[in-house]
């Protein structure tokens, strides 16, 4: 007989963007392993982004229980004189202007008064809701995932009032968060954020977070019992068919380009490039796949490299694998903030299965560069090293040339959605038996 767990999440389709991927597929494959799983979500999110294609993905028959959450955003986007139908980016992204004085004030006002961020009037009413619901129809364990990190919260109470057995998911940290800084927290509030956290991390069962790096980190901070379990891939993106390669030398990014993600040293290579290789200037092509801050657009002008840009609409997911086995090089941009060496974002895992190689820039000993040197991936340069990048973007050039730019990604089935998905059945095995 299956054990029943629920899992409280933010995101859920028809969401999109990356938070929604990584518990809608261990969700896909739970019952493979012998785990029910039940979803907790809110019924009226406030999403970047709609993707109705990943309702495909939700497993038929699969429970999931719906609630009503009010947010501020509708005061926000009022405030700042954002249109009601837009939507709000995440991780500090503009896509049409500088943040201004309205939005700088809306970022101290949430980081101060939000806490642990927006989502926390859902926390007390999914408390009363989901203590009267497991009460009735029992589960075996409870997962939350975070951010945001008001998930966590939910499940701690719960914990509390029920002794249900509890796996807190961090897809990315708390306080060691790249943007934690810019939220200018007074000495008030960034107690009241470490605390929570500290609360959070002692009290669960069994903490997983993404990268090792991470893992790290929140030891440093006090947890205990933490398990490793990355982002993937699913096979079942993957087409049959591959696609026919792009003609041009394409250099490809897929997902959000924030401020901090801006890769400026290639802009600043391209240009060399270009200037310096007629061949390469008639075959280059730079084709970002995504929302753009627009202090990337403004770099990529004052390089002289917009005859070379095409941008690309956020797609629906069951479009994006097939323009990554189309590209002939993957852009991989690590975010430049002092916790750089952990972030391991999904989409690694999504480049690696579509067996186009990855131009990185990040740091050469952090977790990115482990997996890539690990599968044999692609290449790697430091945030500074423009030579370093000068002679990566030129060897792939000349590859592309000769017709052999290819990869084989040995040993990604590690990766894949479904294998990590038997280990985390395994850790929920543990806190339950």
């Amino acid at each position: 007989m299956k054990k029943r767990v629920l899992i409280i999440t933010y995101y859920w389709p028809p969401s999109g963007g990356a938070g929604v991927q990584r518990w809608l597929k261990f969700s896909k494959y739970l019952p493979d392993f012998d785990w029910e799983p039940v979803i907790y979500t809110p019924e009226n999110p406030e999403v970047p982004v709609d993707d109705p294609s990943l309702l495909e993905d939700v497993r038929p028959g699969l429970e999931v229980i719906k609630q009503p959450i009010l947010e501020p955003y509708s005061f926000y986007k009022k405030f700042i004189g954002q249109k009601k139908g837009e939507r709000v980016n995440a991780a500090f992204l503009s896509e049409n202007k500088a943040p201004g004085f309205k939005e700088k004030l809306s970022v101290w006002i949430r980081g101060n008064f939000f806490i642990p961020d927006s989502r926390r009037f859902w926390i007390r009413p999914s408390i009363r809701f989901l203590k009267k619901y497991l009460e009735e129809h029992p589960v075996d364990a409870i997962v939350s995932t975070g951010p945001p990190h008001s998930m966590h919260l939910i499940a701690l109470a719960l914990k509390k009032k029920l002794d249900i057995p509890w796996l807190a998911d961090f897809r990315d940290p708390w306080t060691n968060i790249d943007f934690y800084p810019d939220l200018n927290l007074t000495p008030l509030a960034d107690a009241k954020h470490r605390n929570l956290e500290r609360k959070v991390i002692t009290s669960c069962d069994k903490m997983v977070v993404v990268s090792r790096q991470m893992k790290t980190e929140f030891e440093e901070l006090g947890g205990k019992n933490i398990q490793v379990i990355t982002n993937g891939f699913d096979d079942a993106d993957v087409g049959e068919e591959t696609p026919e390669s792009d003609k041009k030398f394409s250099i490809v990014h897929a997902g959000s380009l924030p401020p901090n993600r801006n890769p400026r040293i290639l802009w600043k290579v391209l240009q060399e490039l270009v200037t310096a290789t007629p061949e390469l200037a008639d075959s280059l092509q730079i084709k970002l796949v995504g929302k753009v801050d627009i202090s990337v657009l403004e770099d990529i002008r004052s390089h002289q490299l917009e005859p070379y840009l095409k941008l690309v609409e956020y797609v629906p997911h069951d479009e994006v694998m097939k323009i990554l086995q189309q590209a002939q090089v993957l852009l991989l941009a690590i975010n430049q903030t002092p916790n750089a060496k952990g972030i391991l974002t999904g989409k690694i895992f999504e480049y690696m299965a579509a067996c186009r190689p990855v131009l990185t820039i990040g740091p050469t000993d952090g977790d990115v560069a482990n997996i890539l040197n690990d599968v044999q991936a692609g290449l790697i340069s430091d945030f500074t090293d423009e030579e370093g990048l000068k002679k990566n973007i030129l060897e792939f050039f000349n590859r592309f040339r000769e017709g052999n730019l290819s990869v084989n990604s040995e040993g990604i089935h590690q990766y894949s959605r479904k294998n990590l998905t038997s280990i985390l059945a395994e850790h929920l095995n543990k806190i339950t038996s």
